[in-house]
């Protein structure tokens, strides 16, 4: 997930920007299609009893799914290990370790890349001057927030609904629940 994602379409430096920019809709994190049907299709297969593999076909019906998209999607996932198919009788795709060993995070990279880039950059590549000078901080800050998070829910901590404590405590603010 980009920075884009994270501060929206107008995501000019600040030395570019004429003032204070207007929050709208498009200024939340952004987690695309792409994640949100892949994080869809492993939890159904942490779902599944004993490991058992899931068709292509049958993924995209249980979940409600476009059957093509989702077959790009189990090409990434399998690409990067988390997944693997087997075709035929009896085929389809099962995870390729314990969900406990998946995290949202792993899934996450496997389908959109780094969970925080700026313009393409990791967060402490990029350097300002000026006022800008510290943004780097704020750029790096964000991507570790990320990861408090990402990197330590499992598919299988949301399969059975026991998300760590941090989450937990975070979810419980009501403010959490409010765009803005």
């Amino acid at each position: 997930m980009s920075f884009t994602h994270i501060l929206g379409r107008d995501h000019r430096l600040l030395e570019e920007a004429p003032g204070p920019q207007p929050i709208g809709h498009d200024d939340a994190v952004h987690i695309s299609a792409r994640t949100e049907y892949g994080l869809r299709a492993m939890l159904a297969l942490a779902a599944e009893p004993q490991g058992a593999a899931l068709t292509g076909e049958a993924l995209a019906d249980r979940e409600g799914l476009p059957a093509k998209f989702l077959e790009s999607i189990m090409a990434d996932v399998r690409r990067a290990g988390l997944v693997i198919s087997r075709r035929g009788p009896g085929g389809g795709y099962r995870l390729a370790r314990a969900a406990g060993d998946i995290s949202v995070a792993d899934v996450m990279r496997a389908l959109d890349g780094p969970l925080a880039d700026v313009r393409g950059l990791r967060p402490e590549s990029v350097s300002y001057t000026g006022p800008a000078e510290h943004l780097p901080e704020v750029w790096v800050a964000a991507r570790a927030n990320l990861r408090a998070v990402l990197d330590h829910v499992s598919i299988q901590d949301v399969v059975a609904g026991t998300l760590p404590a941090r989450v937990r405590r975070l979810t419980a603010d009501p403010q959490a629940w409010h765009s803005g």
